[in-house]
């Protein structure tokens, strides 16, 4: 194999994670099994499997794929788990989750990430198990809820309050959050009297998740 391979360019991904501290051997494999590439804007496929923040429509923008992994593994999505998504972009975090949950909810304020997302999910036949919507992802899906699992990939100051609605009893959100003067990825854990228990797991960079629908894109 050489660099350019992909087989090489996801087993040096997989060291990456492990390195980030990523050692679920269900997430890890997730990452590595999914075609980064697949859902990547043609002008920087070649960039699809590093480890970077990659440009993509509407002025959004792919996550770092060890970040994706982190979060992911903070998640703790499991088969019998279904997800909501908030911030769909390419489709590409849906469709790791995919083989992690039995169902995932993606949702993106952008109709256009959201047509893009679906072609590249059709076409890896992720279909059944992935669900997108363009809608406002502050509202969440009310009428999929609860949720086992929820992950926002856009910082927040807090959990919106109609997610944390419509996330189940000891289920877990994870999501960026300005901490302390610094953006940091959480994990929330929801106890039975319907209050958070949060941990910090690790720094991030990530733009505000924005409200509302964007009616031109």
């Amino acid at each position: 194999m050489n660099d350019a391979d992909p087989r090489f360019q996801a087993a040096r991904l997989v060291l990456q994670l492990r390195q980030a501290g990523v050692t679920d051997h269900n997430v890890a494999e997730a990452l590595e099994m999914t075609p980064r590439d697949q859902f990547t804007p043609r002008p920087f496929e070649a960039d699809a499997w590093e480890n970077v923040e990659l440009p993509i429509d509407c002025g959004q923008s792919m996550t770092r794929p060890v970040t994706v992994g982190v979060m992911v593994q903070a998640l703790g999505a499991e088969k019998g788990h279904t997800v909501l998504e908030i911030g769909c972009g390419t489709g590409y975090v849906a469709a790791v989750l995919s083989r992690l949950a039995r169902r995932v909810y993606s949702m993106d304020r952008y109709r256009t990430l959201l047509e893009k997302a679906r072609a590249v999910i059709e076409r890896l036949d992720l279909a059944a198990r992935i669900e997108l919507r363009h809608g406002d992802g502050i509202a969440g899906w009310p009428e999929a809820a609860p949720f086992d699992r929820i992950l926002i990939m856009g910082a927040v100051p807090e959990l919106p309050l109609e997610l944390a609605r419509q996330l189940a009893p000891g289920g877990i959100a994870v999501m960026p959050a300005e901490r302390a003067g610094r953006v940091v990825i959480v994990r929330m854990m929801k106890q039975p009297d319907g209050s958070f228990a949060e941990a910090v797991i690790a720094p991030a960079s990530f733009a505000p998740l924005e409200p509302g629908i964007a009616r031109e894109l």
